[in-house]
């Protein structure tokens, strides 16, 4: 969990996104948003060994930095107003394999997992295994939804438009999101809401990075 203090330095820092106000209040970020954010994904750590070992992630790997990317952005604010963590499979790329991934901003507290940004070449794998095993693919987890992500306009070179699978063929990107109340980052229960995400999408997680983990069988 995250002291008062981190909700109201990112809630400050949403308001103030510039160096004047960050550098000062530097510290506040590292002992009340960076140190309890690498304690959290130590705890997560712990719960992933149960049901998802391969995706266990050291801190420094895991936490994203607060300075965001500006050189090919119209948004040149310096800074992130969240702070996330990302726990991808041992063996894949950070984005091109299905992960796990939650943040804390000022407003909520946000679960991802899935296929955010494969490449080409993992895409075709992931289109290929779900158009022999469309009906794996159905499923609408209670905790996390359905399926999300990006979709083309039109179907994919070498699929057929008439498969039964084609809206989920179609997509660029495969997986589930879900806010929960803001309240929570600051509760004890945090950690355990969180995992408990974690591992009702541990199955379809898994199903995703099958095709991509063939070769490595």
């Amino acid at each position: 969990m995250f002291p008062p203090e981190a909700i109201k330095f990112l809630k400050g820092l949403e308001k103030n996104n510039n160096r004047d106000w960050f550098q000062p209040r530097k510290e506040i970020f590292e002992t009340k948003l960076k140190a309890p954010m690498y304690d959290l994904v130590e705890s997560i750590n712990a719960e992933l060994l149960n049901f998802a070992p391969e995706h266990i992630t050291e801190p420094k790997r895991a936490v994203y930095r607060i300075y965001r990317d500006t050189r090919f952005s119209k948004d040149k604010t310096p800074y992130k107003t969240h702070i996330g963590a990302i726990f991808p499979r041992r063996g894949l790329g950070k984005d091109s394999g299905a992960g796990y991934y939650f943040h804390v901003s000022s407003k909520s507290v946000g679960v991802a997992c899935g296929a955010y940004a494969p490449g080409p070449e993992e895409l075709l794998k992931i289109r290929r295994f779900i158009a022999e095993n469309p009906k794996l693919f159905r499923a609408t987890n209670k905790l996390m939804g359905p399926l999300q992500g990006e979709t083309l306009q039109r179907p994919p070179k070498g699929f057929d438009a008439s498969h039964p699978a084609i809206d989920l063929i179609k997509k660029k990107q495969w997986y589930c999101w879900t806010e929960l109340d803001l309240d929570l980052a600051t509760s004890p229960r945090l950690k355990a809401e969180i995992a408990k995400r974690f591992k009702a999408m541990a199955p379809m997680v898994a199903l995703l990075n099958q095709p991509l983990l063939a070769k490595q069988a």
